[in-house]
């Protein structure tokens, strides 16, 4: 099942997605919510009678003559107003890289747990626009992830059970300032502002029965689900990435466990794989100087077009778009040039 929200006379709503038509949810069931926080929170009821009446549209034995075309409606992120929304580090490949350019040694705590960090969930976007302020644009990047959301209440999961806990994937673009990023990251207290102006998510949210064909098992002495999804990512139509969800070292079943170990979480919280390898500027571009000196650094643009695109979950196209203003907080900054 895909699930999308879109604007509705002008609110959000909720809708199924079958060959690029969309059908509200009350066209599923009369009493099915119309939004996707609701649709989260009452998930073991909502989810059934939505597959029921999905069954029903495909077979033919419910009208369809309610569709709208996909072209004709404006998205939203799939779950437009997360709970909360974290970002993980599960990719061995990406992590070793980008270590491996900065000469530093692959961290062995790496592979002891997994970790995230909390990002804005107020900056979540579909796809559309993403705006940008000037010192955005200070090394502007793209990291290529896909991300879960949370669909029942729970505390202390253990890994095994917490594939459970899934309502589904999606594809998710955590845009990242680098500049701003890196001269905090000297703090040592994670990233913040080079983070938190926007995290695109998107088209829709997939259930996990929907993936079930492409699952893989988790790598040797990793625990929960895994799935064998290609991942690419183009910049104005020439692609520049290309991974696998397969390769996730820490599976979201056992992201889940840590997240949740002493804290709650809740139906809409959304939860980011980190970046998978190749899946970034950062490491491309070090990747690149490490080979080359001579080396010419790209970063995104204002009017770039960045798409993303996951075997089962969709594309999520992106513009950056600069903000109508020279205010830069860097430029502020005693004896600090640009």
């Amino acid at each position: 099942m895909k699930l999308i929200s879109y604007i509705k006379d002008e609110h959000e709503q909720l809708g199924l997605l079958i060959n690029d038509l969309i059908y509200n949810t009350e066209v599923l069931h009369p009493d099915l919510p119309g939004t996707m926080s609701m649709f989260l929170n009452y998930w073991e009821d909502t989810f059934p009678v939505a597959q029921a009446g999905e069954m029903m549209l495909k077979e033919g034995t419910r009208s369809s003559n309610r569709a709208i075309p996909l072209k004709d409606v404006q998205l939203l992120a799939p779950v437009p107003f997360p709970a909360s929304c974290r970002d993980a580090y599960a990719f061995r490949q990406h992590v070793a890289a980008a270590r491996r350019n900065r000469k530093a040694e692959m961290i062995p705590e790496f592979d002891q747990f997994p970790v995230f960090y909390f990002t804005n969930h107020h900056s979540i976007t579909g796809p559309g626009e993403i705006k940008c302020m000037p010192d955005h644009f200070e090394k502007l990047d793209f990291e290529l992830e896909a991300a879960i959301v949370i669909s029942r209440h729970g505390k202390n999961i253990k890994a095994e059970d917490a594939d459970g806990y899934i309502a589904g994937l999606m594809i998710m673009n955590d845009v990242s300032a680098r500049r701003l990023q890196m001269e905090e990251m000297l703090l040592n207290l994670g990233p913040a502002k080079g983070k938190d102006f926007a995290t695109a998510i998107g088209p829709s949210l997939v259930t996990l029965d929907d993936l079930a064909a492409f699952e893989n098992p988790a790598k040797e002495n990793h625990t929960g689900k895994n799935w064998n999804l290609k991942m690419t990512c183009k910049v104005n139509g020439i692609q520049v990435s290309e991974g696998n969800l397969g390769d996730m070292d820490w599976t979201f079943a056992e992201i889940i466990e840590r997240a949740s170990y002493g804290a709650d979480l809740y139906p809409g919280d959304v939860i980011g794989s980190g970046t998978v390898g190749t899946g970034c500027f950062l490491e491309l571009n070090g990747t690149g100087k490490l080979n080359d000196p001579n080396y010419t650094e790209q970063w995104l643009q204002p009017g770039d077009i960045v798409e993303m695109e996951i075997e089962g979950l969709g594309k999520l196209s992106n513009t950056i778009t600069a903000e109508e203003t020279d205010w830069s907080i860097l430029k502020e900054k005693k004896g600090l040039s640009q």
